[in-house]
């Protein structure tokens, strides 16, 4: 299934599909963008061939998060509240996914990527990746309730506060990363796993999934929603636009 930001391949016999990211020049979806790759990973769960879904990218790296030019040309607030809508459609539907979800990362994964990849079953990376939330230098908040699924709690907070980024060796320590293999051996490696639970039974995969979502100790869509309230907030007193301005300034 083809779409203008990603691309989703149907299942092939061993039940893999792979939904790919492809927004160049740095894979910063736009509004329209976070809808079509809802709509991507959600239909690869529904297909009944399908036993994993492979969430990659293509470019200089996995995701850079949203894109602020929409937003900064909007003279309102529609593209805001579209991104926000589409991002927590995104995030939830990598989540609520009916298979395992495996997230192969290179490169810059930042803000939305990190939501993407927080809400993952299994993240495998190069070993180039960065994972961070420059959010409070954006004038916006979120997906720390992602972050807070790939690193302990102080340093979930001291990256956020601080718009630090933590390399794919830091995760895997905490075993949030489940393998870092050069760049080169990424997709290889994201399918050899791809393929260890798709060679599983998929009605007890499913039920498996179904069933981790159920015990997990904190709501992702509830709490993510509440984190964006306060992005709103922002853009209300203005601090948001100063920040994106500055931020787009400081890239011209």
């Amino acid at each position: 299934m083809g779409i203008s930001t990603a691309r989703a391949d149907g299942a092939g016999a061993d039940g893999i599909v792979t939904v790919t990211i492809d927004v160049p020049p740095v894979n910063a979806l736009p509004v329209q963008g976070w809808f079509d790759l809802a709509d991507a990973v959600t239909a690869a769960g529904r297909d009944p061939a399908a036993r994993v879904v492979l969430l990659r990218a293509e470019g200089r790296g996995f995701c850079a998060g949203v894109d602020l030019k929409e937003i900064e040309r909007d003279p309102g607030y529609e593209a805001l509240v579209g991104v926000n809508q589409g991002c927590h459609a995104a995030f939830g539907a990598v989540y609520d996914c009916a298979v395992p979800v495996i997230a192969a990362v290179h490169g810059f994964c930042l803000g939305g990527g990190v939501g993407l990849v927080g809400n993952a079953d299994v993240v495998v990376a190069a070993d180039d990746a960065t994972f961070g939330l420059p959010e409070v230098d954006r004038g916006a908040l979120g997906a720390a309730t992602h972050l807070a699924r790939l690193v302990p709690q102080h340093l979930m907070r001291a990256l956020y506060y601080t718009a630090r980024t933590v390399d794919a060796r830091t995760l895997q320590h905490y075993g949030s990363v489940l393998d870092v293999v050069p760049r080169a051996e990424l997709d290889a490696a994201a399918l050899a796993v791809a393929g260890e639970i798709a060679a599983k039974d998929p009605r007890v995969i499913r039920r498996a999934k179904e069933a981790i979502n159920g015990i997990d100790v904190q709501n992702v869509h509830r709490s993510y929603r509440f984190e964006q309230g306060f992005t709103f907030e922002l853009n209300l007193t203005g601090a948001a636009d100063d920040a994106r301005r500055a931020f787009t300034r400081d890239r011209r």
